[in-house]
């Protein structure tokens, strides 16, 4: 109901051919370009705010430029890039433009190596100066480093002095412009260590360029700079000698993945983008491992090296429940489970009456998980119906059979997204009675008075949506009850790994657990927090503890449940309303694979986690609830 603005999307595509082969067989040498293209528009879905590709051509000579990169803004950012390219080559006559060899050398964006990035801010900053890729520029070929990430650092500060104690003087605090300077600087050293390699072995002049270039192991360069970063990342980076590199931070908590054939090496954040642009199966995808590097070398060459030893596992669990297409076979299959699990405590909110109700699912990622509801309650039905026929033994009467085999699950597709707000409405009164109609109802879908409706989301995180939009709107079919299903947890507590929720008081389910705390004279333990957080500012953040965590020790999840409703609840609204979520423990055993739960458990991963919570409330207290 709340769309999150969430990790972004990187994509690497390495031609393992000279682009004449690709003009032969598949009549075009962009067809890695257009590979590119493919795999980004597939991760739309990851970054809506801007743009950016990368290519290196590793034929030009000396004189000619070899690094090429475009970004743009928007939410046609990638159109406006890709269109951008292929202007450059407008106006060039057919034969000269389909001369492969002729191409690799003169025209822009005809390289072997390319990267592609779509962003969404993580950070709140925004303009064309944050779209990825980052370039740092050098003469020399090798030292030339272009990076973009799927990712956000918790500890940039602390990036910032291990690169200032050195001498540097960064030009600002950006965790990607750091880790630019950062690699940089380990890049150079690694050609130097070379250089004075090839010149103790007597080579003079250009051989000491390509020795440099033929021997430079990357590996070095993230080994010195990889042990500060904490937080989730993909790290993919190119440089101007043709080496390509991805990295996976340590806890797995970002996704990549890759795949290589005789032709190409790929990589992209998710495994069917994969699939679908170069028709493979998902058995022929790798997983990067966590603090696992690839590489590929200038001579098309592919290797692996572990980076940093993997810690405690915690791939991000809100990838399977939104973030990711649901085209994954596994995914879909979790968020069908998801669904599934959440029979039980759905009966329980309908009063077991499901005679008498209607399901439906907001229009997003949740139809997948409303698929999954479907299938659990026609099986609680069927359940109900053979013990019923049980029941009767042996002398059931026909119009009873049919009776009970009428008996159907019904649904209904009620809501519909029918405008979406522009960015220019941000007028509050104005903002809010829009909002109240950018979802629309199938009018005469339910039987009013009598039927109870149950909607499931993905997710209610900010409750904004829900208190000036849905209620309202799903009320005017008058059912009886309305039943808002989340097929994930209370989310309780900010991302720090790359999602924009930072902020304690954007959280619904924080919100009630301190009003609660408060109904129930119990503030005192609000308070209590802030100063077990204030106490150990000054410590180091491994040695920090999550006391957020008390707050919610305090109330069950129905009694968050409850006040949650209480909140959001219009005055105007006539139905009874509940709230039912996911609980913790259906999470994991719908997504198996993937522990990391800090949204909902507060159990982050990396100690920049813990200390950047400490960091949430005692903010928090001061900026908020204080001033109350």
């Amino acid at each position: 109901m709340e769309p999150l603005k969430h990790e972004c999307g990187v994509a690497m595509v390495r031609l393992l051919k000279p682009l004449e082969h690709y003009q032969r067989k598949y009549g075009t040498w962009m067809w890695g370009l257009n590979k590119l293209y493919l795999m980004m528009e597939k991760q739309h879905n990851r970054g809506q705010e801007g743009a950016g590709l990368a290519c290196v051509k590793m034929r030009a000579a000396p004189g000619e430029e070899f690094m090429f990169r475009e970004r743009a803004l928007g939410v046609n950012a990638i159109k406006e890039i890709f269109a951008s390219v292929h202007q450059n080559l407008r106006d060039i006559p057919a034969a000269e433009l389909n001369d492969a060899e002729h191409a690799s050398r003169f025209f822009p964006y005809a390289g072997e190596l390319y990267m592609g990035h779509l962003r969404y801010s993580t950070t709140g900053k925004s303009g064309l100066s944050y779209v990825h890729p980052f370039l740092r520029r050098n003469n020399w070929r090798a030292r030339n480093l272009c990076i973009c990430a799927n990712f956000n650092m918790t500890n940039v500060e602390e990036i910032f002095g291990s690169i200032a104690v050195k001498g540097q003087h960064p030009r600002m605090i950006s965790d990607t412009y750091l880790l630019l300077e950062q690699l940089g600087h380990r890049l150079d050293r690694e050609s130097e260590r070379l250089f004075a390699e090839a010149v103790a072995g007597g080579l003079h002049d250009a051989d000491i360029t390509r020795y440099i270039e033929d021997h430079i192991d990357l590996s070095n360069m993230l080994s010195q700079s990889a042990p500060v970063w904490d937080g989730g990342y993909v790290l993919c980076g190119v440089t101007g000698s043709g080496e390509m590199f991805c990295m996976r931070d340590p806890w797995g908590i970002r996704p990549a993945f890759w795949y290589k054939d005789g032709e190409v090496f790929a990589m992209a954040s998710e495994r069917p983008v994969l699939q679908t642009t170069f028709n493979i199966e998902a058995d022929d995808i790798h997983e990067v491992a966590p603090g696992e590097a690839i590489f590929v070398n200038r001579r098309g060459e592919l290797s692996r090296r572990q980076i940093i030893g993997p810690r405690t596992y915690a791939p991000c669990s809100f990838e399977r429940v939104y973030f990711s297409r649901g085209s994954d076979k596994d995914i879909y299959r979790e968020r069908k489970e998801l669904g599934r699990s959440l029979v039980g405590p759905i009966i329980k909110a309908l009063d077991g009456d499901i005679n008498n109700a209607v399901f439906s699912y907001i229009p997003n990622t949740a139809e997948v998980a409303f698929y999954g509801m479907v299938q659990g309650l026609n099986e609680f039905l069927n359940d109900r119906k053979a013990k019923e026929i049980c029941r009767w033994g042996g002398h059931l009467p026909a119009e009873k059979v049919n009776e009970i085999l009428s008996r159907r699950i019904r649904t209904e597709k009620v809501a519909i997204k029918d405008i979406k707000l522009r960015t220019f409405i941000s007028e509050g009164n104005t903002r809010n009675d829009l909002a109240a109609h950018v979802y629309d109802i199938t009018y005469g879908s339910l039987r009013p008075g009598v039927d109870s409706l149950v909607v499931i989301d993905d997710s209610i995180v900010r409750g904004t949506t829900l208190r000036e939009s849905i209620i309202r709107i799903l009320d005017r079919l008058h059912p009886k009850r309305i039943v808002i299903v989340s097929s994930s947890p209370q989310v309780r507590y900010p991302d720090y790994y790359g999602i924009d929720m930072s902020r304690m008081e954007e959280f619904i389910a924080f919100r009630a657990a301190v009003a609660l705390a408060e109904d129930r004279g119990l503030a005192h333990v609000i308070t209590d927090i802030y100063e077990k957080c204030k106490a150990q500012v000054a410590l180091p953040k491994e040695s920090m503890v999550n006391h957020v965590t008390a707050l919610y020790d305090l109330f069950t999840d129905d009694e968050i449940s409850a006040k949650i409703v209480e909140m959001l609840k219009p005055d105007d609204v006539c139905a009874d309303v509940r709230i039912v979520y996911q609980s913790i423990e259906g999470l994991h055993r719908s997504c198996p694979g993937h522990p990391g739960d800090w949204y909902f458990s507060g159990r982050y991963p990396t100690p920049g986690g813990v200390k950047r919570i400490n960091e949430a409330y005692i903010n928090y207290i001061e900026e908020i609830y204080f001033k109350k």
